[in-house]
């Protein structure tokens, strides 16, 4: 239960991610990321002490936190960025399907898989149900966000593989990650001038979707059942359309609640099964 509870805050914090990146869309994605992950990393500076992990820890974290999001804008700057964001939304089916590979004290059940599926489809309808269920040809994006995908899909379940480390060591990946977008911005994107309201929105980020609900998901995984954090995360895509939609004054609609019901069905399956 204690697991369930983290991974739901970070789905939570995770679902303002949208939202926020839609008033600052003016910032380039690289800055905006560095500058997120950084100010994300401070309230862990205090335990500094705790970041001693080895390098292979390290590579694993960093892998994760830039790896996704460097393919993710990448995914987003090339294809259509609803369908995109569907197809980046494989990683919680992923994570429900791999665990076994990953971990050997999991084993793959038939309602796992058929949960896992239901969550999916009900992610897909609340994401093209939001964009008016509007279709793409086929985009070369497509394939870095199925990378994004399987890269936190494989960080999530690689941290059970390797040495136990302290939560506060999320810190020091944040910072790392936050570090190279800041290098990626200066070498591939236009300088730019924030407002103040800039920089309270970047710290809003930071603090939550980008900083402590990176802290949230690795207790949960600690904690819990990778399988069923999976199908909880599907819960993410549904939030986060619903905010927007908020945030934007459109009215809600009949995919939304299908959507609802398929994917809260998915996490009561899911979570329920011994």
């Amino acid at each position: 239960m204690r697991a369930n509870l983290h991974a739901l805050g970070a789905i939570v914090l995770w679902a303002t991610l949208a939202s926020l990146g839609v008033s600052l869309k003016h910032v380039p994605p690289f800055l905006l990321t560095g500058l997120a992950l950084v100010i994300g990393s401070i309230p862990s500076w205090p335990l500094a002490r705790q970041w001693r992990v080895p390098a292979a820890t390290l590579a694993l974290g960093i892998y994760g936190l830039f790896g996704f999001h460097f393919l993710l804008f990448v995914a987003l700057r090339l294809a259509p960025p609803v369908e995109a964001n569907l197809v980046n939304y494989l990683w919680p089916l992923l994570l429900v399907v791999l665990a076994p590979l990953f971990l050997r004290e999991v084993k793959l059940r038939a309602v796992h898989v058929v949960a896992a599926l239901l969550g999916f489809a009900g992610a897909a309808v609340a994401i093209l149900g939001a964009a008016g269920g509007t279709s793409a040809a086929w985009s070369w994006g497509y394939l870095p966000a199925l990378g994004s995908a399987f890269i936190w899909a494989s960080y999530s379940l690689g941290t059970r593989r390797v040495r136990a480390f302290p939560t506060a060591a999320i810190g020091l990946f944040g910072l790392g990650s936050g570090l190279l977008s800041l290098l990626c911005h200066a070498l591939l994107e236009p300088p730019v001038t924030l407002q103040v309201r800039d920089w309270l929105l970047v710290a809003a980020m930071g603090l939550g979707p980008l900083g402590a609900a990176f802290f949230l998901w690795d207790r949960a995984l600690k904690l819990g059942d990778p399988r069923q954090i999976g199908i909880l995360s599907y819960l993410t895509p549904l939030l986060s359309t619903a905010l927007l939609m908020v945030v934007s004054g459109r009215p809600f609609s009949a995919s939304i609640g299908l959507a609802a019901a398929m994917i809260i069905g998915a996490a009561v399956l899911g979570t329920r099964a011994r």
